[in-house]
């Protein structure tokens, strides 16, 4: 499991203003130097991300701390998750630290190993072949360890459809953790039927399900989803497309199937600023992600026509939790020799966690 000891914010730090904090956190951060590596996130805010070293998805910041084992502290400017999948995925003497360890994500909290247990112990009793488990990388180190433990592999939202293949080349059945709207978009895209696809409920006796509900499903996908992507409906499609004629919906595979199913395009993060980016100037976007990076995507092309799908607009309240306070305090409480908020995933936990994520790595 990974442990964490919370530390609270100073109250000298909440009466900073802008300027101060922003003075502070760079001559902080220069005196550091590259004995410190910072990882901002694409739906982390303007005010933090900008300090960060690099911009991207869990992933491909994990992977980006992993080949700078010059830099002892790794700020990682996201969620609870994702400062794990660093710990996991660094040398041995470097220290991950979330600023502020209430930033959490309310779908990997979804899933606990305890249900997943439950869960898994009742499919096997079911009887109905070979269940090969995937895990979405937005879950946490225990699952990841759960996961490696019973020979499957984690995905992200750019490659579940490749991972989820390999599963079922190896298997009768898939078992999907723990978002049910990208494990159905991914199935149905790849050919499977809705009727294969049953959900696992942890609340419910059985999750729910009947045994023949098992026999019958090639995927069955966990009860769970981001708070976030899930917020988006099928009118808002409707309304945008009446808004502006022509425009171009893109959404996550983390919304719900009726919306994606709707959308003209759907893909990662990463798709989604690609697709974006590289369009033709006076191209209209209507963006289903994050409000923060759909912001910033509108205000870094200003040539190009970007709107969120969904007027209210949809934000990430845990990533939210880190401030630029919380980043001053973490910076100088590591120039002050005070490790602030680490992140450690313990060994066993670890080893079964990056064999699934080395896994992924390896499937072609």
């Amino acid at each position: 499991m990974a442990t964490a000891v919370l530390n609270s914010l100073p109250e000298a730090y909440v009466e900073l203003s802008d300027r101060e904090l922003d003075e502070r956190i760079l001559r902080a951060k220069a005196r550091l130097g590259s004995r410190l590596v910072v990882l901002g996130h694409h739906y982390q805010r303007d005010e933090v991300v900008k300090f960060a070293d690099y911009r991207g998805d869990s992933l491909k910041l994990s992977q980006i701390a992993a080949a700078h084992p010059e830099a002892d502290y790794i700020v990682f400017c996201g969620v609870h998750f994702m400062a794990e999948s660093a710990d996991i995925l660094k040398a041995e003497h470097q220290v991950v630290v979330l600023p502020d360890l209430n930033a959490g994500c309310s779908m990997a909290d979804m899933a606990s190993l305890d249900q997943v247990e439950v869960c898994w112990e009742e499919l096997t009793r079911a009887g109905s072949g070979k269940i090969v488990p995937v895990t979405y990388i937005n879950s946490t180190a225990a699952i990841k360890a759960f996961v490696g433990r019973n020979g499957g592999a984690v995905c992200t939202s750019s490659n579940a459809s490749k991972i989820m293949e390999w599963a079922l080349g190896r298997g009768e059945k898939g078992l999907f953790i723990p978002d049910e709207h990208l494990g159905r978009n991914t199935a149905y895209r790849m050919g499977i039927p809705l009727e294969q696809m049953a959900v696992w409920d942890p609340h419910e006796e059985c999750g729910g399900l009947a045994e023949e509900d098992i026999r019958r499903a090639r995927v069955i996908l966990w009860k769970g989803h981001c708070s976030v992507h899930q917020r988006f409906l099928p009118e808002h499609v409707e309304h945008s497309r009446q808004k502006c004629p022509g425009i171009r919906v893109i959404a996550h595979p983390e919304c719900r199937w009726e919306v994606c199913q709707l959308a003209d395009e759907v893909g990662s993060t990463e798709f989604i600023i690609r697709q974006v980016t590289e369009s033709a100037p006076g191209s209209q976007w209507a963006v289903g992600t994050e409000i923060h990076l759909v912001n910033r995507l509108a205000r870094e092309n200003p040539d190009r026509f970007v709107i969120t799908l969904d007027d209210c607009g949809c934000l990430c309240s845990t990533m939210y939790r880190i401030s630029p306070q919380h980043l001053c305090w973490t910076f100088e409480s590591l120039l002050a020799g005070q490790v602030v908020n680490r992140v450690s995933v313990d060994a066993e936990t670890r080893r079964w966690a990056l064999e699934a994520l080395s896994r992924m790595l390896e499937i072609k």
